[in-house]
């Protein structure tokens, strides 16, 4: 038996290849936009991907074995990250910049007199200033209260913490930049940053800073030379 139905003609070559092109076109076409904002390499969110804060990452590397005891939730810095230039405010109102302290390793914490972990901190962290506290580390301690002002600078006078200087952003911007680059996920929030506003390390809760074991950390973030780094 035979099929007396009609063959259907074959594609034209043109036409099947029209399709794949096309596709082609627009994949490409996507990669050169997705590469534009991202950058090739990697994703690049906010202020990261710096290659200057290279030394950061290779840093955090030799110190990570010191991130243990009172200090153990800490999380070093894997990837290369310059953080936002933070802007906030001191005790008289007078703006303030993270790039103001460019040369100086810096404990930046974020706090509130609303958050009871960050109340019980403060004195750890007045006593850190006080033994580490001078021309190369300083703990830039950032109030968020957005309501009573003078709420959190009545809180250090009546807890005696002296050595912290007063920080504030009564519009708590400096939790969203933070939260923007993924180093703020609640309160309080520490980051141990090098002179060049590099992140060493970060930690998402509170710590005993005064420890021995934060000290020796610190001291080796500060100088790692002189600590065997």
């Amino acid at each position: 038996m035979t099929n007396d139905m009609p063959e259907t003609p074959a594609p034209r070559p043109a036409a099947t290849r029209r399709i794949p092109i096309a596709v082609g076109a627009v994949l490409i076409g996507a990669a050169i936009g997705f590469a534009g904002v991202y950058g090739f390499g990697g994703f690049k969110r906010g202020a990261g991907g710096d290659a200057a804060c290279a030394g950061a990452v290779e840093l955090a590397r030799k110190i990570g074995p010191l991130a243990h005891g009172e200090v153990a939730a800490l999380t070093m810095a894997t990837s290369p990250l310059r953080l936002p230039d933070l802007a906030f405010e001191d005790a008289e109102g007078k703006p303030r910049k993270l790039s103001d302290w460019r040369g100086k390793t810096v404990l930046v914490n974020l706090w509130a007199t609303w958050c009871v972990p960050c109340r019980k901190e403060m004195p750890a962290l007045d006593s850190l200033q006080t033994k580490l506290g001078g021309k190369d580390f300083e703990v830039v301690a950032i109030n968020i209260d957005t309501r009573d002002p003078e709420k959190p600078k009545n809180f250090l006078k009546e807890a005696n913490l002296t050595r912290l200087a007063y920080f504030s952003d009564a519009k708590a911007k400096v939790f969203q930049d933070l939260k923007g680059i993924g180093k703020a996920l609640g309160m309080p929030t520490s980051i141990l940053v090098d002179g060049q506003g590099c992140e060493i390390a970060n930690l998402a809760g509170p710590a005993e800073w005064a420890s021995d074991d934060a000290i020796k950390l610190i001291k080796a973030a500060v100088k790692p030379v002189a600590a065997g780094f």
